[in-house]
Protein backbone atom coordinates (compact mmCIF):
# COMPACT_ATOMS: atom_id res chain seq x y z
CA UNK A 1 0.00 0.00 0.00
CA UNK A 2 2.74 2.33 1.04
CA UNK A 3 4.49 1.76 -2.20
CA UNK A 4 1.14 2.46 -4.59
CA UNK A 5 1.90 5.35 -5.88
CA UNK A 6 -1.02 5.93 -7.58
CA UNK A 7 -3.18 5.18 -4.33
CA UNK A 8 -0.92 7.79 -2.36
CA UNK A 9 -1.60 10.42 -4.97
CA UNK A 10 -5.64 10.19 -4.55
CA UNK A 11 -5.20 9.96 -0.77
CA UNK A 12 -3.31 13.50 -1.45
CA UNK A 13 -5.89 14.78 -3.76
CA UNK A 14 -8.85 14.16 -2.26
CA UNK A 15 -7.82 16.78 0.40
CA UNK A 16 -8.77 19.42 -1.95
CA UNK A 17 -11.73 21.59 -0.38
CA UNK A 18 -15.28 21.60 -0.29
CA UNK A 19 -17.69 23.94 0.05
CA UNK A 20 -21.45 24.63 -0.78
CA UNK A 21 -22.77 22.07 -2.33
CA UNK A 22 -21.17 21.74 -5.37
CA UNK A 23 -19.18 18.08 -7.15
CA UNK A 24 -18.50 19.46 -9.79
CA UNK A 25 -14.53 18.70 -9.04
CA UNK A 26 -15.53 14.60 -9.38
CA UNK A 27 -18.51 14.84 -11.46
CA UNK A 28 -17.40 17.90 -14.32
CA UNK A 29 -14.59 15.57 -14.71
CA UNK A 30 -16.12 12.62 -14.94
CA UNK A 31 -15.11 10.77 -11.87
CA UNK A 32 -18.39 9.90 -10.11
CA UNK A 33 -21.52 9.51 -12.37
CA UNK A 34 -25.22 9.08 -11.15
CA UNK A 35 -28.05 7.25 -12.62
CA UNK A 36 -31.05 8.71 -14.10
CA UNK A 37 -34.01 9.35 -12.37
CA UNK A 38 -37.84 8.53 -14.61
CA UNK A 39 -38.51 12.31 -12.99
CA UNK A 40 -36.96 15.22 -12.38
CA UNK A 41 -36.73 17.81 -9.45
CA UNK A 42 -35.54 20.55 -11.48
CA UNK A 43 -38.10 20.50 -13.99
CA UNK A 44 -41.24 19.78 -11.63
CA UNK A 45 -39.75 22.81 -9.33
CA UNK A 46 -39.31 25.20 -12.59
CA UNK A 47 -42.49 24.19 -13.56
CA UNK A 48 -44.36 25.00 -10.37
CA UNK A 49 -42.66 28.27 -9.96
CA UNK A 50 -44.53 29.36 -13.32
CA UNK A 51 -47.51 29.75 -11.47
CA UNK A 52 -46.26 31.06 -8.17
CA UNK A 53 -46.02 34.41 -6.54
CA UNK A 54 -43.84 33.49 -3.54
CA UNK A 55 -41.81 30.67 -2.78
CA UNK A 56 -39.25 28.97 -0.60
CA UNK A 57 -36.31 26.90 -0.90
CA UNK A 58 -35.44 24.60 2.19
CA UNK A 59 -32.09 23.93 2.70
CA UNK A 60 -30.13 25.68 -0.58
CA UNK A 61 -26.97 24.40 0.29
CA UNK A 62 -24.99 26.95 -1.57
CA UNK A 63 -27.43 28.23 -3.59
CA UNK A 64 -26.53 26.44 -6.55
CA UNK A 65 -29.84 24.65 -7.83
CA UNK A 66 -32.10 27.78 -6.79
CA UNK A 67 -29.78 30.13 -8.96
CA UNK A 68 -30.44 28.29 -12.17
CA UNK A 69 -34.08 28.27 -11.90
CA UNK A 70 -34.65 31.74 -12.42
CA UNK A 71 -36.60 33.70 -13.56
CA UNK A 72 -37.99 33.99 -9.56
CA UNK A 73 -41.41 35.79 -8.40
CA UNK A 74 -41.69 38.27 -6.78
CA UNK A 75 -41.06 36.80 -3.46
CA UNK A 76 -38.22 34.05 -2.96
CA UNK A 77 -36.77 33.24 0.36
CA UNK A 78 -34.68 30.19 1.18
CA UNK A 79 -33.33 28.45 4.41
CA UNK A 80 -29.81 27.06 5.05
CA UNK A 81 -29.10 25.75 8.34
CA UNK A 82 -25.30 24.80 7.74
CA UNK A 83 -23.10 27.15 8.64
CA UNK A 84 -20.38 26.82 6.18
CA UNK A 85 -22.37 26.85 3.43
CA UNK A 86 -24.92 29.95 4.73
CA UNK A 87 -22.70 32.73 3.38
CA UNK A 88 -22.39 30.97 0.37
CA UNK A 89 -26.20 31.08 -0.27
CA UNK A 90 -26.13 34.34 0.52
CA UNK A 91 -23.23 35.96 -1.86
CA UNK A 92 -24.92 34.04 -4.65
CA UNK A 93 -28.36 34.20 -4.31
CA UNK A 94 -29.01 38.00 -2.50
CA UNK A 95 -27.43 39.79 -5.52
CA UNK A 96 -30.52 37.78 -7.46
CA UNK A 97 -33.59 39.32 -4.67
CA UNK A 98 -33.46 36.14 -2.92
CA UNK A 99 -33.52 36.06 1.31
CA UNK A 100 -31.51 33.92 2.42
CA UNK A 101 -32.40 32.61 6.58
CA UNK A 102 -30.27 30.65 8.78
CA UNK A 103 -32.53 28.25 10.50
CA UNK A 104 -31.47 25.96 13.53
CA UNK A 105 -33.13 23.15 13.52
CA UNK A 106 -32.60 23.28 10.10
CA UNK A 107 -36.71 22.32 9.59
CA UNK A 108 -37.80 25.10 11.84
CA UNK A 109 -39.16 27.94 9.42
CA UNK A 110 -39.20 31.00 10.55
CA UNK A 111 -41.88 33.00 8.37
CA UNK A 112 -45.74 34.00 9.03
CA UNK A 113 -48.59 31.36 8.85
CA UNK A 114 -49.28 30.80 5.42
CA UNK A 115 -46.60 32.74 3.57
CA UNK A 116 -45.80 30.67 0.73
CA UNK A 117 -47.55 29.24 -2.37
CA UNK A 118 -44.97 26.97 -3.35
CA UNK A 119 -42.38 25.35 -1.29
CA UNK A 120 -39.64 23.15 -2.39
CA UNK A 121 -37.09 20.84 -1.02
CA UNK A 122 -34.33 18.76 -2.02
CA UNK A 123 -32.55 16.45 0.31
CA UNK A 124 -33.53 18.49 3.06
CA UNK A 125 -35.01 17.52 6.64
CA UNK A 126 -38.50 18.63 7.43
CA UNK A 127 -41.12 19.21 9.76
CA UNK A 128 -44.80 18.52 7.77
CA UNK A 129 -46.32 20.59 10.55
CA UNK A 130 -44.04 23.70 9.56
CA UNK A 131 -44.27 23.35 5.96
CA UNK A 132 -48.35 23.43 6.45
CA UNK A 133 -48.04 25.89 8.59
CA UNK A 134 -46.22 28.40 6.22
CA UNK A 135 -48.27 27.35 3.12
CA UNK A 136 -51.31 28.41 2.15
CA UNK A 137 -54.40 26.90 1.09
CA UNK A 138 -53.99 25.28 -1.96
CA UNK A 139 -50.24 25.70 -1.85
CA UNK A 140 -47.80 23.39 -3.50
CA UNK A 141 -44.82 21.44 -1.18
CA UNK A 142 -42.18 19.36 -3.48
CA UNK A 143 -39.51 17.19 -2.38
CA UNK A 144 -37.14 14.98 -3.37
CA UNK A 145 -35.51 13.13 -0.67
CA UNK A 146 -32.98 10.53 0.54
CA UNK A 147 -34.04 7.29 1.74
CA UNK A 148 -32.52 5.43 4.74
CA UNK A 149 -31.13 2.93 2.77
CA UNK A 150 -28.66 5.33 0.53
CA UNK A 151 -25.22 4.04 -0.38
CA UNK A 152 -25.30 1.93 2.29
CA UNK A 153 -22.98 -0.13 0.47
CA UNK A 154 -20.15 1.97 1.30
CA UNK A 155 -20.67 1.52 4.92
CA UNK A 156 -20.88 -1.95 4.14
CA UNK A 157 -17.52 -2.34 1.87
CA UNK A 158 -15.66 -0.14 4.55
CA UNK A 159 -17.12 -2.04 7.95
CA UNK A 160 -18.82 1.06 8.71
CA UNK A 161 -21.38 1.57 11.19
CA UNK A 162 -24.86 1.97 9.83
CA UNK A 163 -27.06 4.23 11.83
CA UNK A 164 -30.36 2.95 12.67
CA UNK A 165 -31.35 6.05 13.95
CA UNK A 166 -33.88 6.56 10.55
CA UNK A 167 -34.53 3.36 9.08
CA UNK A 168 -38.47 4.61 8.77
CA UNK A 169 -37.45 6.74 6.32
CA UNK A 170 -39.03 5.55 3.27
CA UNK A 171 -41.38 6.80 0.46
CA UNK A 172 -44.41 5.20 2.51
CA UNK A 173 -43.72 7.17 5.76
CA UNK A 174 -43.37 10.27 4.01
CA UNK A 175 -46.51 10.16 2.15
CA UNK A 176 -48.37 8.58 5.04
CA UNK A 177 -46.88 11.22 7.36
CA UNK A 178 -47.67 14.05 4.93
CA UNK A 179 -51.49 13.23 4.87
CA UNK A 180 -51.30 13.08 8.47
CA UNK A 181 -50.62 16.53 8.83
CA UNK A 182 -53.14 18.21 6.12
CA UNK A 183 -51.73 17.47 2.74
CA UNK A 184 -52.86 15.87 -0.31
CA UNK A 185 -50.38 13.75 -2.26
CA UNK A 186 -50.71 14.03 -5.73
CA UNK A 187 -47.96 12.14 -7.07
CA UNK A 188 -45.24 9.96 -5.35
CA UNK A 189 -42.51 7.52 -6.61
CA UNK A 190 -38.81 6.03 -5.66
CA UNK A 191 -36.41 4.52 -7.24
CA UNK A 192 -32.79 3.05 -6.86
CA UNK A 193 -30.32 4.49 -9.52
CA UNK A 194 -26.58 3.38 -9.17
CA UNK A 195 -24.09 5.79 -8.24
CA UNK A 196 -20.71 5.25 -10.35
CA UNK A 197 -16.76 5.78 -9.01
CA UNK A 198 -14.44 5.30 -11.39
CA UNK A 199 -11.28 6.26 -8.94
CA UNK A 200 -11.30 5.77 -5.21
CA UNK A 201 -10.07 9.34 -4.73
CA UNK A 202 -13.37 10.05 -5.97
CA UNK A 203 -14.99 7.92 -3.38
CA UNK A 204 -12.82 9.79 -0.56
CA UNK A 205 -13.59 12.86 -1.53
CA UNK A 206 -17.50 12.39 -1.47
CA UNK A 207 -17.56 10.78 2.10
CA UNK A 208 -15.71 14.04 3.52
CA UNK A 209 -18.10 16.33 2.05
CA UNK A 210 -21.16 14.13 3.10
CA UNK A 211 -20.10 13.23 6.81
CA UNK A 212 -23.08 11.68 7.75
CA UNK A 213 -22.67 8.76 5.03
CA UNK A 214 -19.77 7.42 7.58
CA UNK A 215 -19.49 9.39 10.67
CA UNK A 216 -16.61 10.64 11.69
CA UNK A 217 -14.96 9.30 8.63
CA UNK A 218 -11.33 9.66 8.46
CA UNK A 219 -9.02 8.29 6.19
CA UNK A 220 -6.51 6.98 7.85
CA UNK A 221 -9.19 4.90 9.97
CA UNK A 222 -9.88 3.15 6.61
CA UNK A 223 -6.65 2.98 5.20
CA UNK A 224 -6.93 -0.99 4.79
CA UNK A 225 -10.87 -1.34 2.80
CA UNK A 226 -10.11 1.70 0.73
CA UNK A 227 -7.01 0.00 -0.33
CA UNK A 228 -8.92 -2.99 -1.59
CA UNK A 229 -11.80 -0.80 -3.32
CA UNK A 230 -8.97 1.19 -4.73
CA UNK A 231 -7.75 -2.38 -6.38
CA UNK A 232 -11.02 -3.39 -7.31
CA UNK A 233 -11.22 -0.71 -9.24
CA UNK A 234 -8.06 -0.66 -11.14
CA UNK A 235 -9.27 -4.27 -11.39
CA UNK A 236 -13.03 -3.95 -12.77
CA UNK A 237 -12.79 0.06 -13.81
CA UNK A 238 -15.55 1.44 -11.36
CA UNK A 239 -17.63 1.05 -8.41
CA UNK A 240 -21.20 0.86 -8.27
CA UNK A 241 -22.95 2.06 -5.20
CA UNK A 242 -27.25 1.93 -5.24
CA UNK A 243 -28.62 5.30 -3.86
CA UNK A 244 -32.51 5.40 -2.60
CA UNK A 245 -34.51 8.50 -3.77
CA UNK A 246 -37.90 9.16 -3.67
CA UNK A 247 -40.28 12.45 -4.49
CA UNK A 248 -43.50 13.82 -3.54
CA UNK A 249 -45.85 16.18 -4.48
CA UNK A 250 -48.40 17.68 -2.58
CA UNK A 251 -51.06 20.42 -1.80
CA UNK A 252 -51.71 21.84 1.46
CA UNK A 253 -55.49 20.88 2.04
Amino acid sequence: MKTDQLFQHYLKEAETDFSGWDFSHITETGRLASGMLSWSYGSMAKTLMADATSILDMGTGGGELLSELQPFPQTVCATEGYKPNFPIAKERLEPLGVKVVEVEPDNQLHFPNKHFDLIINKHEEYDPSEVRRVLREGGTFLTQQVGWSDCQDINRLLGAPINEEYAHWNLEFAHKQLEEHGFQVLFSKKEYPMQRFYDIGALIYYLKAIPWQVVDFKVEDYLDPLYELHLKIQREGYLDIRQDRFVLKAIGK
